[in-house]
């Protein structure tokens, strides 16, 4: 079985959400997938989620590609959810290109093209402007 893990904020969820967890899933057998805690968003990006962890969790749980999901605490501890979860292959957006390459010890490292034209910053201002 080919274990697939990724990581994410995945507030207010859009297609590239979705797209990406599809494109996850389709590289291996079984999808699991890390949500950033409030607080660790918090402390990326000094800005509080729209949604709590507890319902980006069940969100990210009732989608039908994922087949386990978790808090993620600490980007420090990304290795050790690699370890933990037995990833074969750690899937990142673009975005993040080669941020991730020294977990290639441990597991196939991919970074999966965004979906242009669509972010969560870029979702939330339209939405401010429609107001």
């Amino acid at each position: 079985m080919k274990r697939i893990i990724t990581f994410g904020t995945f507030d207010v969820l859009h297609v590239g959400h979705i797209r990406i967890l599809q494109r996850a899933k389709a590289l291996g057998d079984h999808l699991t997938v890390g949500v950033s805690t409030d607080a660790l968003n918090f402390s990326k990006k000094s800005k509080m989620t729209v949604y709590p962890e507890d319902q980006r969790l069940e969100i990210i749980r009732s989608i039908c590609w994922v087949d386990d999901v978790f808090l993620e605490h600490s980007l420090e501890l990304k290795g050790e959810y690699i370890k933990q979860f037995d990833a074969d292959v750690l899937v990142m957006g673009d975005d993040w290109v080669g941020r991730f390459d020294e977990f290639k010890t441990l597991c196939d490292v991919v970074y999966l093209p965004r979906t242009e034209g669509i972010s969560t910053t870029m979702t939330l201002e339209e939405i401010r402007q429609s107001a």
